[in-house]
């Protein structure tokens, strides 16, 4: 997983802060934060609910701070949709694949910010399309996933994909999981996708639970233009974007999907560590070290006897 090369953001005048009141720690730690700026001579604009932002105008600034798990930080890039500001999230939640600074760090990672040595990540989002029961065209952006899924009391539903001109194939199944690399550690993880590093230009198609074994998630081209028909559904069909749009379909309707052409610039410490993040989430078990092979003694030279292969590594 490539690290994200090291950037050098001017040094933010304006900074929102965006803080999920519900966790507990999190408003004494904005608090703390806007004192903070302050003493740094940056103004700061602070909202405790992270999804108030999404139905008005939020605040020009040029840094977002988020305070919260995964779910803030998506308010917050859809609340800055349309001008994508660099976010920093400082994690709250149980999981937080997309906060990249743990709470007691905040200090070195927002001195790291202000002093242009954050890393930033471009993160690849995804432009998805369809027509509303009034056959309207709408539109929708996600820097995780869309999926399509059926009602609780219903059949699976039917689905036929194709990428540009050429059909892959028809799923039946619960649903299916269209996922950018920030997704692949999301519902499509948990559906048995791929993880991808966030960095890759590529979309992840997961079925979910598939009536056929052989339909498995397939990785495609970034640049690949996807193409959903709902070709058979016993009742309601639910489009969900990024966990929290969710949009009425039915039978005979259509989704198209292609990568949006603006990324969403994602911060995090010079020292980040990405490989760190997924041990440290998924509970992976291992060495700490890097240098030492689980199970090698440490300090000894390999050979034969060590490796079993012939001192052949």
């Amino acid at each position: 997983m490539a690290r994200a090369k090291a950037a050098t953001p001017a040094r933010p005048r304006r900074v929102a802060i965006l803080a999920d009141a519900q966790k507990p720690g999190v408003v004494e730690l904005a608090r703390e934060l806007q004192a903070w700026f302050a003493a740094e001579r940056v103004a700061t604009r602070l909202l405790l609910e992270p999804r108030a932002w999404e139905a008005g105008r939020p605040p020009a600034c040029d840094l977002v701070v988020v305070l919260g798990g995964d779910g803030a930080i998506l308010s917050a890039v859809r609340a800055y949709e349309k001008k994508p500001t660099p976010t920093i999230g400082i994690n709250f939640g149980r999981v937080g694949f997309l906060a990249s600074v743990e709470a007691t760090h905040w200090r070195a990672a927002l001195e790291d910010v202000l002093a242009g040595r954050a890393r930033v990540e471009p993160r690849m989002r995804l432009s998805v399309e369809y027509r509303d029961a009034r056959g309207q065209i709408k539109r929708a952006t996600a820097l995780n996933d869309a999926v399509l899924t059926r009602g609780a009391f219903q059949g699976m539903l039917e689905m036929a994909l194709k990428v540009g001109n050429d059909w892959v194939t028809n799923y039946r199944a619960d649903g299916l999981v269209v996922s950018t690399p920030s997704g692949s550690t999301a519902y499509s993880l948990a559906a048995g996708g791929p993880i991808l590093a966030p960095a890759l230009q590529a979309l992840v198609v997961t079925p979910i639970s598939p009536q056929a074994l052989s339909h498995r998630p397939i990785v495609l081209d970034g640049a690949a233009r996807l193409r959903l028909d709902i070709t058979r559904a016993s009742g309601l069909t639910t489009l969900v974007v990024d966990g929290q749009g969710f949009h009425p379909l039915q039978e005979g309707d259509a989704v198209v999907m292609r990568a949006h052409p603006k990324a969403y610039p994602l911060l995090s410490p010079r020292s980040f560590d990405p490989f760190r993040r997924l041990r440290e989430r998924l509970g992976w078990r291992g060495s700490v070290e890097p240098d030492v092979f689980p199970g090698r003694a440490r300090g000894r030279k390999a050979s034969g006897r060590d490796s079993g292969s012939n001192g052949v590594l």
